[in-house]
């Protein structure tokens, strides 16, 4: 009776190994897939053959004119400093209703030896919103001094 308490034993605590040991390999694998790296245009572009196999960050801004939206899915070109890049975006939702000429643009997804960087996630931040406000020209919204907002609360 003792050797089948034994082997009972050693079966149980093999079994608790194996599913730890899956646990931790799924967790492994799946956290390097999730990984992806911001790159810009010019360090997208150095990378070589590297690029082809990683997840990718890259930003700029969307160049006038080149959007070509086709349902969901999106075509356009991003612009860094003297360097361009074409984009393919095929996700699960359409672009953001920020995404327009001159927007600033994040692309996550892959670069494809085809020089395309297809992306399936896009975000974008409208260019006018976040502008500089033009010199001689009065803020918009609530421009009560902070030192008299806390005069008026007291």
């Amino acid at each position: 009776m003792a050797a089948s308490k034994t082997s009972s034993s050693v079966k149980f605590v093999a079994a608790g190994a194996i599913v730890v040991a899956t646990i931790v390999w799924l967790a492994m694998s799946a956290g390097s897939q999730a990984k992806s790296y911001y790159k810009t245009i010019a360090e997208l572009q150095a990378m070589g053959t590297k690029a082809y196999s990683t997840n990718l960050r890259v930003a700029g801004n969307v160049q006038p004119g080149s959007i070509t939206r086709v349902g969901t899915n999106a075509s356009f070109t991003l612009v860094e400093l003297d360097k361009t890049l074409r984009v393919d975006y095929r996700g699960a939702e359409p672009p953001p209703d920020t995404f327009k000429d001159d927007a600033q643009a994040l692309a996550i997804g892959t670069y494809g030896r085809d020089g395309v960087f297809h992306a399936t996630q896009l975000q974008a931040k409208c260019a006018s919103k976040y502008a500089p406000a033009k010199p001689g020209t009065a803020p918009t919204g609530n421009t009560t001094p902070m030192a008299a907002t806390a005069s008026i609360a007291r």
